[in-house]
């Protein structure tokens, strides 16, 4: 892979890729999801919300493949909270109220001009310094007063979303989005991270050094140099990604998290980094990667072991991990043997919980450790209570009997009469 900067001159537009306009998809139907999410109690009146692109480019691109005009970033936010707002008070007796803000973050001073120039022609030129304000200069330079802005429409919760869309790996330091978290209860951070890319860079110069320094991730191999896990180690790209995984993931300081690679020619260039404070809005993310399975691709397994092998293993059973020679593919085979997986993993948890465990619970404390969603989980537990290997009650005591019924305050619970699942 190779990176290069966007480059908007007068009378032509930059090419963008395939794997951009997967993110665009992406952070389309994420945010559609989101605001829906946000607006399911009818008794709320307004919906405040700070969304920051912090790379927000020119605004206009040429596919690279069909040559037509593509466009960007701050255009897929606008779009996507103009499809949200139709499609919520279409359900509504009383409109909600929308409280939002726009702050589109570009560096490069042509690229400023351009995105300007395509907001204004599209009709947006009204709002600015309103609800829509444009940003010149780096995020970093600007990330400290944009927690200001987000602190000053919400106080309480800071409810945002971040779009850091760098152009490689090096241009948000992990410490950046930590502070975002500590000071932004309900924020979120989409990272893209161009894993491969720092791969092909790597090596034991000084210039390496320097450049995890600006990471905040100085201890990345933990002592082990460059030269000695690409001769010692039987995959290095498989061992680097997974330690930089959970160097992030660790690092930028998030509760919930979903890192899978975006799908391009190769065998997967970079990840679509999605941090968050609540498993709901983890819940949402990996469900649209699901709903978005031509774009995403994961190399580890199906269940709960999602990065103890994060790379294809030819010797491994798909019908368990999911994975074809592709990988895990967010298909319906990866979602049957998610569900398999799934069923064999749970069971044990909720053998050691004599009180049982609530559904909310459950996803909780290991939603992170899998590439399932909800509905995964779900369908697993269906499958145990069909074998009467545990019980699904409502706070109530209804008996939950299908995966569509279960719900978060349910009590999971081993059966009287349990047939413990083993794994083979």
């Amino acid at each position: 892979m190779t990176l290069s900067h966007y480059s908007w001159e007068e009378g032509s537009l930059p090419v963008i890729q395939q794997h951009s306009i997967a993110k665009h998809d992406v952070l389309r139907e994420y945010l559609v999801e989101y605001l829906k999410t946000l607006a399911h109690n009818p008794a709320r009146e307004t919906l405040s919300l700070t969304l920051v692109d912090g790379f927000a480019g020119g605004g206009v691109y040429r596919h690279e493949d069909t040559r037509e005009t593509v466009l960007g970033s701050p255009f897929v936010f606008l779009k996507a909270v103009e499809e949200a707002q139709f499609v919520i008070d279409q359900g509504r007796r009383k409109p909600l109220q929308w409280n939002l803000a726009y702050y589109f973050v570009e560096k490069k001073r042509r690229a400023q001009q351009h995105l300007r120039c395509a907001l204004e022609a599209r009709g947006y030129g009204a709002r600015f310094d309103q609800d829509i304000h444009l940003v010149g200069g780096s995020f970093e330079q600007h990330a400290d007063e944009l927690v200001m802005r987000v602190l000053e429409k919400t106080p309480r919760s800071g409810r945002s979303i971040f779009l850091l869309d760098q152009y490689g790996y090096s241009d948000v330091p992990a410490s950046r989005i930590r502070s975002i978290f500590h000071r932004l209860e309900s924020a979120e951070v989409i990272l893209t991270f161009a894993v491969d890319a720092f791969i092909n860079y790597a090596s034991d110069s000084p210039k390496t050094r320097k450049l995890l320094e600006k990471m905040d991730l100085p201890n990345l191999l933990k002592g082990r140099s460059i030269d000695s896990i690409k001769s010692k180690e039987k995959d290095f790209r498989l061992f680097i990604q997974s330690a930089f995984y959970e160097a992030l993931v660790e690092q930028c300081g998030a509760t919930f998290f979903t890192v899978f690679f975006i799908r391009t020619t190769g065998h997967g260039d970079y990840w679509l980094v999605h941090l968050s404070q609540h498993p709901r809005a983890r819940d949402v993310m990996t469900t649209v990667h699901w709903n978005k399975n031509n774009h995403f691709i994961h190399y580890g397994g199906a269940g709960l072991n999602m990065f103890k092998t994060l790379g294809y293993d030819p010797a491994a059973d798909s019908a368990i991990t999911g994975q074809n020679e592709l990988g895990f593919c967010f298909d319906s085979d990866a979602a049957a043997a998610s569900v398999r997986a799934l069923s064999l993993q749970l069971s044990p948890i909720i053998h050691a919980t004599p009180d049982g465990v609530t559904f909310e619970e459950l996803f909780t404390s290991t939603c992170n450790l899998t590439p399932a969603n909800s509905e995964r989980y779900r369908e697993a537990l269906a499958h145990l209570i069909a074998v009467k290997e545990v019980t699904a009650t409502s706070p109530k005591g209804a008996r939950r009997l299908s995966a569509n019924t279960i719900e978060a305050h349910d009590n999971i619970s081993v059966a009287r009469q349990s047939n413990f699942i083993f794994e083979r």
